[in-house]
């Protein structure tokens, strides 16, 4: 039997002192989707900016893809795309030069081909000279989500990835969710959306105390039941 895509066991993570996560164990196989819920502050976004690389866990291991987020750091890196509810661009550089920019940092191969189908992908071709800062939150979201699968990602991590998007920009997020597990891609997404959640996932985790405090397969899953184990947690 293979080992999961994402496997977590005994994350911990302190800040000042403070417990956040406590003993976290999650685990995802390749091509799976899970929705990662929890009241604000129970370890959601700590969690997703540990699996990036951006934060070192306290205690515990990390493993993506078999290599170790620690000691492989590098390797890891390539495997991970991440868009958080801050898009985290440079506002001075155009949308392309972002793009270009990340490009060079992942080693993508012809990063500015690349770049501009991800613009066209997103809707952004229009914009690609445009200063990012002077681009509306909405279109600043789809910047973010292209830099995000610019690398060709194989675990894609999303914190309230919906954040600033309109309707269409909605519709864009679940294509590029679909075309991302078409081609056996791994996803990790937070939502306080608990109906976003049940569509878009294969697995429901839910955080609470800084622990796993709930988890199933959507699978037979009813929208009530989901909010009742919520409530539950968030008490």
């Amino acid at each position: 039997m293979s080992a999961p895509y994402l496997e977590i066991k005994g994350l911990k993570k302190s800040f000042s002192l403070k417990p956040v996560l406590r003993g976290i164990d999650l685990f995802l196989d390749q091509g799976e989707r899970m929705a990662l819920l929890g009241a604000n502050g129970a370890g959601k976004t700590t969690l997703l900016r540990i699996l990036a690389g951006l934060i070192k866990p306290g205690a515990g291991t990390v493993y993506i893809g078999g290599w170790d987020i620690e000691r492989e750091a590098q390797q890891v890196r390539h495997l991970v795309g991440f868009v958080a509810h801050q898009p985290y661009l440079y506002d001075e550089l155009t949308a392309l030069e972002n793009l270009l920019f990340f490009g060079r940092m992942y080693a993508v191969k012809q990063a500015r081909e690349r770049a501009t189908g991800m613009l066209q992908r997103v809707g952004l071709s229009r914009y690609a000279g445009e200063r990012t800062g002077a681009l509306s939150r909405g279109q600043q979201q789809r910047l973010a989500l292209a830099r995000g699968l610019l690398h060709s990602p194989r675990l894609l991590l999303l914190d309230e990835p919906n954040t600033g998007l309109d309707d269409e920009g909605d519709q864009l997020l679940e294509a590029l969710l679909h075309e991302h597990t078409e081609l056996d891609g791994t996803i990790l997404f937070t939502t306080h959306n608990l109906e976003r959640a049940l569509k878009f996932s294969d697995h429901i985790s839910m955080l609470g105390g800084g622990r796993v405090a709930y988890q199933q397969e959507t699978g037979g899953l009813e929208l009530s039941g989901i909010r009742q184990a919520y409530q539950e947690v968030l008490r």
